[in-house]
């Protein structure tokens, strides 16, 4: 046994350690819906833009390219704004919300089940139904959120 592991022995036996309860991983208490809503957001309107791309014409080898950049990166970004998305819901849900939360807003997880289900949709396909859907969650999701009880810690600090 080292020298440190034998003083929190006994340290812990002259003084015994407290629980301490926090809502996330590192209890920082910060907690926001905005990355989430902008997440969706992005991906509603990508989808949107990817659904309206004009392909080109045949044989025009620069603008097929060109196309084929330009949906590609539309793309990518559509999906990594779907994955944002879940996991910003997934951190309220698992770190924000508890059991109290779960009775006061019973269709709570069921939201949350199908947005995040969503989120993957939207990562899969380039669907305006699934994007809209998500949005409308997403802001469903959020609107819970602002009626849960949250304040956000030095609140005063920040608006000055």
């Amino acid at each position: 046994m080292s020298f440190f592991d034998a003083a929190v022995q006994i340290a812990d036996r002259v003084s015994r350690p407290r629980v301490a309860q926090a809502h996330c991983d590192v209890p920082c208490g910060i907690y926001d819906p905005a990355p989430m809503k902008i997440a969706a957001n992005t991906v509603l309107t990508l989808t949107q833009k990817l659904l309206a791309l004009e392909p080109p014409a045949p044989g025009d080898k620069q603008a097929t390219l060109a196309f084929g950049n330009t949906a590609a990166r539309m793309i990518m970004v559509k999906e990594q704004h779907a994955e944002i998305c879940k996991r910003e819901l997934l951190i309220l849900w698992t770190d924000w919300f508890k059991p109290p939360h779960v009775e006061q807003f019973p269709e709570l997880h069921t939201l949350v089940w199908n947005t995040a289900k969503l989120g993957s949709k939207c990562k899969q396909e380039v669907n305006l139904e699934a994007a809209e859907q998500l949005f409308q969650n997403v802001n469903k999701f959020a609107h819970i959120f602002s009626k849960s009880g949250y304040t956000l810690p030095n609140a005063a600090l920040m608006a000055g």
